[in-house]
């Protein structure tokens, strides 16, 4: 019984009783704490940051598992909480993400061709990061959610409360930025 998957009406159910409270969260954090992991770290360049804001994603969920309303799965609201404390690290400190090379992006596509003198990955993610630094805040946040968390237009106009063809916008504003940001 202890590799079962539980189903989220049962871990919902679990942790609204008082004396399987805590059991039930700890069966949260076992089934998702490895795929929250992944996407935090595809954002963050260190293991020890992507520790805490995996910690602080589980701390939030645990003070508001109560009021979930159920609207999307269990995996889908962690998934948001981590996004937003990800985007908070991101938007709070200065040290960046990373991104993978194996992406098939038009930033990466520009890094690598033969208009660059060679160079390592370590060097590309650096410029890439230094660029992204560069943009406006609101196109920063917008190329951050899209490139490196992969999100969709219309989760991004949700979690920001704007449109999608504005979020289009300012995400093809910051890649001509960058492009010409790693011109020079």
């Amino acid at each position: 019984m202890k590799d079962k998957i539980f189903s989220d009406e049962e871990i919902i159910k679990l942790f609204s009783e008082t004396e399987t409270r805590e059991s039930a969260f700890r069966i949260i954090v076992k089934q998702f704490s490895r795929p929250l992991y992944a996407r935090i770290r595809a954002v963050v360049n260190t293991h020890e940051a992507t520790d805490d804001i995996l910690q602080n994603t589980f701390v939030k969920a645990w003070r508001s598992l109560d009021s979930f309303r159920k609207e999307s799965n269990l995996y889908t609201w962690l998934y948001k909480i981590a996004t937003n404390e990800a985007l908070s690290f991101i938007k709070n400190s200065s040290k960046k993400f990373s991104v993978s090379l194996d992406e098939d992006n038009s930033i990466v596509d520009f890094l690598v061709s033969d208009s660059l003198e060679i160079q390592s990955g370590d060097e590309i993610k650096q410029k890439l990061q230094d660029a992204v630094k560069q943009l406006p805040e609101k196109q920063r946040i917008v190329f951050e959610m899209k490139y490196f968390m992969e999100m969709k237009y219309d989760d991004m106009a949700q979690e920001l409360q704007t449109s999608v063809g504005a979020l289009k916008a300012s995400y093809h504003h910051a890649v001509k930025k960058i492009q010409k940001i790693l011109e020079v």
